[in-house]
C-alpha cells in the first residue's frame, strides 16, 4: 500500500469539522440513535464531498458519533426510554415498539430494559380511545364492526385476549384504569 492508498483513507480536517457541525445541526434537531447518526452523517458526507473514499466516509461517521457521544447528545438509553413511553402513550403496543426500536438501532439489551416499563392494557385502551373502539364507540357494533376493531387491534401488535378485554370493557371502566395507571406511564 502506498502513501497516496494510505492517505486517502483519512478524513481531512475539514471533513471533520463537517462532521462536528453536522452533528450537532442534527441532533438539535432531533433526537438521534447512534446508528442513525452514524448513518446520515456517512451519507451526507458522500454527497458533500466528491473526493471522499469508502473508508473516509466511515471514519467521518465514526468521529461524529463519538463526538455527539462525548459531548453527551447521544445515548441510545435514553432514546428507547423516551420513546417506549411515548409509544405507551400513543397507543403502541410492546411489539410495535420493540420492532420500531430494532429499526432505529438499538440493541437488544436496550431495548428489552426500557420496554420492561410497558403497559400493553394502556396502550390498547389509548388506542381504543383514538379510534372509537369497543368503550369508546359511538354507535352500536355489529359483527362485521366488532371483527374490523379485532383486525386492527391485530395489526397493532395487540394479542386476541387483551382486544377482545379492552373492546369488552365499558367507558368507564377504561377511563378508571387509564386514570389509575396514568402515573407509572408518565
Amino acid at each position: 500500500m502506498t502513501d497516496d492508498e494510505t492517505q486517502s483513507d483519512i478524513p481531512t480536517a475539514r471533513m471533520l469539522s463537517w462532521s462536528k457541525n453536522s452533528a450537532v445541526y442534527r441532533l438539535g434537531r432531533q433526537m438521534m440513535t447512534e446508528k442513525q447518526l452514524f448513518d446520515a452523517i456517512r451519507k451526507k458526507a458522500t454527497q458533500k464531498f466528491d473526493d471522499i473514499s469508502a473508508a473516509q466516509a466511515q471514519a467521518v461517521a465514526e468521529f461524529a458519533v463519538k463526538f455527539a457521544r462525548d459531548l453527551g447528545a447521544l445515548n441510545d438509553v435514553a432514546y428507547a426510554e423516551i420513546s417506549t413511553r411515548a409509544g405507551v402513550r400513543g397507543g403502541k403496543s410492546h411489539r410495535t415498539i420493540a420492532q420500531r426500536l430494532s429499526l432505529k438501532g438499538i440493541d437488544r439489551e436496550t431495548a428489552a430494559s426500557a420496554l420492561q416499563a410497558t403497559d400493553d392494557l394502556f396502550a390498547a385502551i389509548v388506542f381504543a380511545r383514538k379510534r372509537a373502539f369497543g368503550p369508546y364507540r359511538r354507535v352500536e357494533a355489529d359483527d362485521k364492526r366488532r371483527a374490523k376493531e379485532m383486525a386492527a387491534f391485530a395489526r397493532n401488535g395487540f394479542g386476541f385476549e387483551l382486544g377482545r378485554n379492552v373492546l369488552q370493557m365499558s367507558a368507564d371502566e377504561a377511563d378508571a384504569i387509564l386514570e389509575s395507571r396514568r402515573d407509572s406511564i408518565f
